[in-house]
């Protein structure tokens, strides 16, 4: 594969930021009195290019599943059966990130990236199906090619959600043992170690954390300089559900449509898109932080401050979903509460 050099994605309209600050200060209110609120509102206007904002009425977090080699190395505390489950799960509605996305108007699609075997679904979500992951302490995740064409069907369902009129988007996972390969890679990226980034995931005990960090640097010492290539790194370390992942979240920024950023797996992501397409992270904002210690140091390297801290681990985008829950509220402040001197 030949590597050029990537523009930098322009970052949102600094101008309109400014007028929607400004726009705040005159309501009828105290100067800064909802605080970081005001600070999401204009943001939003920023990447829409108006002010005042258009109402989020159209926010859908597109999950990304995939199953993952590691699983067979005792990293996860659930078996990899419980992909294919859970992909049904969401399918029909009845998964942790369904009910919270429903309390928020926010839609849910899934896509099979990598799932091992999964029968009764509809073609559409099988329609960039790439393979399972190899495990990445013994040899690379993805092939290039692999790698590649999981970023083109990310940019490619980015770019469609982006016709459909989505407004802002953010990315969900679901897979078994995906922990492993996101820790590994913001380990990677930010020059770190297993012990560094690695959190009890699905709930593994002090056993099973072991033999995650453990193989969190097989896998490091395996691609050693590698790393320093995000286009190796992501081949070497990732999957193609987490590949697909990144796609989205570039194709998204690039259009100018903002991003939810989830918990761990989402900001390994982020880092990567980051890392592939510069400029990306001015168009992201942390849903929520959790409680996977390489999920705060991939945000603290972006530069984003998560919206709430809940302590959730869950995936599946739920703690984006929550934060999309107050960029809503953000913006319909700014857009609805009337300015001081109309009062007067």
């Amino acid at each position: 594969m030949t590597i050029t050099q990537t523009p930098v994605i322009a970052p949102p309209d600094s101008t309109v930021y400014a007028a929607a600050r400004a726009r705040s200060d005159a309501q009828a209110k105290p100067v800064g009195s909802l605080g970081r609120l005001e600070e999401l509102a204009a943001w939003i206007a920023a990447c829409q290019g108006e002010c005042p904002p258009r109402a989020l009425d159209d926010a859908r977090v597109v999950v990304f599943a995939g199953d993952h080699g590691v699983a067979a190395s005792g990293v996860s505390a659930y078996p990899v059966e419980v992909t294919p489950m859970m992909t049904h799960g969401i399918l029909n509605g009845h998964a942790g990130v369904c009910a919270l996305a429903r309390s928020v108007g926010v839609s849910v699609s899934i896509y099979d990236l990598g799932v091992t075997a999964i029968e009764g679904v509809p073609d559409e979500v099988r329609r960039f199906h790439i393979g399972p992951a190899r495990p990445l302490d013994t040899e690379d995740a993805l092939t290039p090619e692999q790698r590649d064409a999981a970023l083109a069907a990310g940019d490619t369902l980015a770019a469609e959600a982006i016709a459909a009129g989505a407004q802002i988007l953010a990315t969900g996972d679901l897979g078994i043992g995906n922990t492993t390969p996101s820790a590994a890679l913001v380990a990677a990226t930010l020059g770190l170690r297993g012990a560094d980034v690695s959190g009890h995931g699905s709930g593994i005990d002090d056993a099973g954390l072991r033999r995650k960090i453990t193989v969190i640097d097989r896998a490091l010492d395996r691609i050693g300089d590698r790393a320093d290539d995000p286009h190796q790194r992501l081949a070497a370390l990732g999957s193609a559900d987490i590949a697909a992942a990144v796609g989205f979240m570039a194709g998204a920024a690039r259009r100018g449509v903002p991003i939810v950023v989830d918990g761990l797996i989402a900001s390994a992501e982020a880092l990567l898109a980051d890392a592939l397409y510069p400029g990306t992270r001015a168009w992201l904002v942390a849903g929520h932080v959790s409680t996977e210690p390489g999920c705060a140091l991939a945000q603290a390297h972006l530069g984003l401050e998560p919206i709430i801290d809940l302590r959730m681990r869950l995936g599946e985008g739920t703690g984006a979903v929550m934060g999309i829950g107050v960029l809503k509220a953000a913006v319909t402040a700014l857009r609805d509460m009337p300015l001081l001197a109309d009062l007067m």
